[in-house]
């Protein structure tokens, strides 16, 4: 008679890393969740061993578009197939897109378009930020209330682009409603009559290549920004979370912050580790539309400013901020097939897949963050702000079976190796010295390390809790 075995899957000789911790053990895993850990497990349905390497949670991703509503041509390159499918090659098994609202809608009709174009099609977990841009009465007290209830807990507010932007009495608004019902709002801090004001006299001087976005939004901008926000949100007294912080004027406003007893959280993107704005060009060639992105990586000096932040604590977060479009295509980098001016090219760049990799890479290895701070900048600190810990983001009994272990070596990165549907990486040719060997999504193997092994469908919809960072509340 064969008994059953104990675990439906067990991961052998692992060495488990967490936000706090590494220890030697076996995980057992059954009906997808992590159930015991400890030496010597009994034999589970399916084995992997581990040899020794190290294991992290899976990475959550808790700044991401796909398949967002793009005004025509435009349309982003991933959705939420090839989006999530890259992502789980890539070491991330939870993903937080945003479901955006368009100025006229209804935010409950934005988000049920987007539950629409993911439904059975993501292969990882995935959450959803709303992105709220016309604050209605009807927005203010009834939908936005009823959706945090319902686990959409953070939402985006955004200070710049004509079509998203809040002024000061709306975004005033927004806050006390985040405050009011336990949300977590996001902020894109940069200043929009200033870049409205440098675009224009750029383009009367005839400067509209690529490169000269970073002119039109230099640190100044994200600096004034940025400091409004923290202004606004100690005048509702709630916290807030500054995204996609580029350089040493924006860190400084939050350090005063931090410094004032204030609640303000931070996070950042590789794009401003390992880009810099010479990567826009350094003449007129529209290569650089490749790396047009806002904030703008700034330079060589400020990247250590923000690797100085991403270890002292400063940074809670360090997301993609994948904003996938094709460099060669009409609906992409090219609108309706033409080179056009910079204000004209879609902002973003894509890296859903190369995040963990380049922090795991540059960071751990190559001894400039310890294995514990990758860990709480990749996982834990994302599923904490966004109330998916602790079943997201650590490696503990009970929390989901989302686990990366890590092949140490080196390799040249190309795009062809990469799984998105975009025809680039701002990336290519760098030398990395790690990659996810497997891949873990609740139990089931997404990336055995030579291949998608994923289940169109496997991932779900998560309700987001209260966000854990709001219990530091002042008053």
């Amino acid at each position: 008679m064969t008994s059953t075995p104990a675990f439906d899957l067990v991961v052998r000789n692992a060495q488990a890393t967490t936000a706090s911790d590494t220890f030697d053990c076996d995980i057992g895993v059954r009906d997808g969740r992590i159930v015991q850990l400890g030496m010597k497990l009994a034999a589970g349905a399916r084995e992997i061993d581990a040899a020794g390497r190290t294991v992290t949670p899976g990475g959550v991703d808790a700044h991401c578009h796909l398949d967002q509503p793009m005004p025509a041509p435009l349309r982003m390159a991933d959705d939420f197939d090839t989006g999530t499918r890259s992502a789980a090659c890539g070491g991330t098994t939870t993903v937080i897109p945003f479901a955006a609202q368009q100025k006229g809608q209804s935010l409950r009709a934005a988000v049920e378009d987007y539950r629409a174009r993911a439904a059975g099609k993501a292969h990882i977990d995935y959450a959803f930020h709303l992105i709220v841009s016309d604050p209605t009465p009807t927005v203010l007290n009834e939908e936005l209330p009823a959706l945090i209830r319902e686990g959409f807990t953070s939402f985006k507010i955004y200070m710049t682009y004509d079509d998203m932007k809040l002024d000061d009495g709306q975004i005033l608004d927004v806050l006390a409603v985040a405050r009011e019902h336990g949300a977590m709002a996001m902020i894109h801090a940069e200043n929009a009559d200033c870049i409205g004001w440098l675009t224009r006299r750029l383009e009367a001087a005839g400067r509209t290549a690529p490169r000269f976005h970073a002119h039109a939004r230099p640190m100044l901008v994200e600096r004034e920004a940025t400091h409004r926000a923290i202004a606004l949100a100690e005048l509702v007294d709630v916290p807030i979370l500054i995204v996609h912080v580029s350089g040493r004027e924006a860190v400084e406003q939050i350090r005063w912050a931090r410094a004032h007893g204030l609640n303000v959280f931070a996070e950042t993107c590789p794009q401003y580790l390992f880009l810099t704005a010479e990567d826009l060009g350094i003449d007129d060639s529209y290569q650089g539309a490749k790396c047009v992105c806002s904030p703008p990586p700034r330079d060589k000096a400020n990247q250590q400013v923000i690797w100085d932040g991403l270890n002292d604590g400063l940074f809670t977060v360090f997301s993609s901020d994948h904003a996938p479009f094709r460099y060669d295509a009409p609906e992409g980098k090219k609108p309706g097939g033409e080179e056009v001016a910079f204000r004209h090219i879609p902002n973003g760049i894509p890296g859903i897949e190369t995040r963990m990799a380049l922090l795991w890479s540059e960071g751990v290895l190559a001894g400039r963050m310890t294995p514990h701070r990758f860990v709480e900048l990749t996982a834990t600190g994302p599923a904490k702000a966004y109330g998916l810990h602790p079943r997201k983001g650590t490696i503990a009994i009970g929390a989901d079976a989302d686990l990366v272990i890590w092949d140490e070596r080196e390799f040249v990165l190309k795009n062809e190796m990469l799984h998105h549907d975009v025809d680039y990486t701002p990336y290519e040719g760098m030398r990395l010295k790690a990659w996810p060997g497997v891949t873990l999504a609740r139990g089931e193997v997404m990336w055995d390390g030579a291949a998608f092994t994923g289940r169109t469908g496997h991932g779900r919809f998560l309700p987001c809790g209260t966000p854990t960072l709001l219990s530091g509340r002042r008053g």
